[in-house]
């Protein structure tokens, strides 16, 4: 089949898509160029993506409030390409509600009228606001934009050319590529397929991890057990679509001022017994528009990190986590002394400064917090019982305390003590991005503890759900409705009963069903991608696994970015042999080791990666596309 020719071809049809095609329409209008020809390809949808694809239960929802929300970049993030002011998430609602009608259905406006800067939106509603900027750019006559529904399978030539491979035999050539598939899913692992087999063979259900708008979760049989892998931000959109399919009711508790909800059975639910490697559900966000603790570190400064970055070699375990330690237990305590000061005592600043291990941190929390319901320790942020076992009991007292602790940290984000623990790990983790962004730890560190389980721990505290979610799963667990089997959970197929089993070596939990629901996503670790482009540069050796001092990480290697309007490339694709393409464009997570923060959305007046990747790309396109006229 005959290719067809583009200037650019764009593989991914989600944010970082619509943000390129953005970025090259102002450079097209800024120079007076004549109109690019652009394919933007999309296995599912162009504009939203996978990810805010429009036909998702109106349950799913972003967890970042709608004033966090744009596509558009700013004076924040750095570029060279020109401004083009555009609309944010909250200014294109009131658009919306203001025309009273939208293409896309009525359910736009609904959703638009009750939007506010605080809201955290529906995924859908947000993929809308993507396709509506995609089509004003598209207007410009700027672009002369091909939308391709297709799923690209391999990439082919040199020189100055490549062209896209679609699974159906069609075939896009263009003088740049550009790569930006977003949230790639990976191969079913050994586990799954065994899991899967199993089911097919006894007659049971399993809903294998993936994306959850992708997947089927409702019917489930009322009454009985079901068992649920996975505590993560995707349980609680699963939890909010089931909860509406069962008709039970939420009604607030009289008299609680923290917000607590109380769930009233309709008679479909069945009982679900949710498990995890970490055991308790990711912390909720603050609710919406309350004020929350600033951060100012102590110990932790942008002057110690810019020196630690210049210095390199750096094993985070031993010189960067404690002093994180020594961060989260300071605003613990000084939470926890404004709060309840009786609760406080010592010179605990005194043992903090003193403190340089995990160990000692968390003596002098011990020593410094008189009462029990307080106490609290560093080792708490990824194993909840600190690897003891508590049997039944001790893990139903460990419950109630994370149900106590969440409804005090959203309702008072100021003052609440893990309120200021999830606000200090927001602002750190950024810090530890732009570590491993300059190379700073070593290949070892960097796979055993940064990826290893840091980047974990600081999704669960610090990326968690909004809190209105959080008030119907807390409702959900107090009911019996949602039942926590504890830390470590092993999920085994037991061909004996012909079920599934589910159980938790640390409370003692063993349980089995007929139903197993992997509200897991498989995504992030490209080595183990199913996408079949990623698959076939990476088997064929045109790219290559990042590695740092030989040690592999999750992402692809490419190129730094390169921000200087005269700079040939940045974030350009590396083969094997360590050849770099100059045609073909890295963006966001497939690169994510050598682009930290590009998976993060845009926001206003934050400097963003992926806004700054997709100017990166764009001034590319235009160079390649005046370099092929010239041919």
């Amino acid at each position: 089949m005959s290719p067809e020719h583009f200037d650019a071809v764009i593989v991914g049809g989600g944010p970082r898509g619509v943000a390129t095609v953005l970025r090259l329409v102002a450079r097209v209008r800024a120079e007076g160029a004549a109109p690019l020809r652009v394919a933007l390809l999309d296995a599912l949808a162009i504009g939203p993506g996978a990810t805010w694809r429009l036909d998702q239960p109106a349950a799913y929802l972003n967890n970042t409030q709608a004033d966090a929300t744009t596509v558009h970049p700013d004076d924040s993030t750095r570029m060279s390409g020109p401004p083009a002011p555009g609309p944010d998430l909250v200014d294109w609602a009131r658009r919306v509600r203001a025309e009273g009608a939208h293409p896309a259905g009525d359910w736009v406006v609904e959703e638009a009228s009750a939007l506010t800067g605080a809201t955290f939106p529906t995924r859908r509603l947000q993929g809308v606001y993507y396709r509506d900027q995609l089509e004003a750019a598209a207007a410009t006559g700027a672009v002369e934009l091909t939308e391709v529904l297709g799923r690209a399978v391999d990439l082919e030539g040199t020189g100055a050319e490549r062209t896209v491979v679609l699974e159906d035999g069609r075939r896009l050539s263009a003088p740049a590529v550009v790569l930006a598939q977003g949230m790639v899913q990976g191969r079913r692992s050994r586990e799954v397929e065994e899991l899967a087999g199993f089911a097919a063979r006894h007659g049971l259900r399993y809903v294998e991890p993936g994306m959850p708008a992708e997947r089927d979760f409702t019917g489930l049989p009322a009454g009985q057990d079901v068992l649920v892998r996975g505590l993560g931000a995707n349980l609680f959109d699963v939890l909010g679509q089931l909860a509406e399919e069962w008709g039970g009711e939420f009604e607030p508790v009289e008299g609680d001022l923290r917000g607590r909800l109380r769930y009233l059975p309709s008679g479909r639910e069945p009982r679900l017994l949710v498990g995890s490697r970490r055991g308790v559900p990711y912390r909720s966000k603050p609710e919406g528009g309350r004020s929350v603790r600033p951060f100012v570190p102590r110990w932790a400064t942008p002057e110690w990190f810019t020196a630690l970055a210049a210095r390199g070699g750096i094993d985070f375990a031993d010189e960067v986590w404690p002093v994180l330690g020594r961060e989260f237990a300071r605003v613990y305590l000084e939470a926890l002394g404004e709060l309840r000061p009786q609760a406080v005592g010592g010179d605990w600043l005194a043992g903090l400064e003193a403190a340089l291990t995990v160990e000692e941190i968390d003596a002098v929390l011990e020593a410094s917090i008189g009462e029990e319901e307080w106490t609290w320790a560093l080792e708490e942020l990824h194993r909840p019982t600190r690897g003891e076992e508590v049997g039944p009991d001790g893990w139903a007292r460990l419950v109630r305390r994370l149900i106590r602790d969440e409804l005090g940290s959203m309702s008072d984000p100021w003052r609440h003590p893990r309120a200021a623990v999830n606000g200090a790990m927001g602002a750190l983790r950024r810090e530890v991005g732009r570590l491993t962004a300059r190379g700073a730890f070593t290949g070892v560190s960097l796979a055993r503890d940064v990826l290893g389980w840091f980047d974990g721990d600081s999704l669960a505290l610090a990326s968690g759900p909004p809190a209105e979610r959080v008030r119907l799963v807390l409702a959900l667990l107090e009911a019996g409705v949602v039942e926590l089997l504890g830390p470590g959970t092993a999920v085994e197929a037991d061909e004996d009963a012909g079920l599934f089993r589910a159980s938790s070596a640390v409370t003692g939990r063993e349980v089995s069903s007929e139903v197993l629901l992997e509200t897991r996503m498989s995504k992030g670790k490209v080595p183990d991608t199913d996408d079949p482009l990623l698959r076939a540069l990476l088997d064929s050796g045109r790219a290559r696994i990042h590695t740092v001092d030989g040690v592999e990480t999750h992402s692809m290697e490419a190129t730094g970015a390169e921000i200087a309007e005269d700079a040939e490339g940045g974030h350009n694709l590396v083969s094997a042999d360590g050849e770099v393409d100059p045609a073909v464009v890295v963006l966001g997570i497939p690169a994510q080791s050598t682009q930290p923060g590009s998976a993060i959305g845009a926001a206003p007046g934050v400097p963003s990666p992926l806004l700054a990747g997709a100017d990166v790309a764009a001034r590319q396109i235009m160079a390649r596309a005046r370099l092929s006229a010239r041919l």
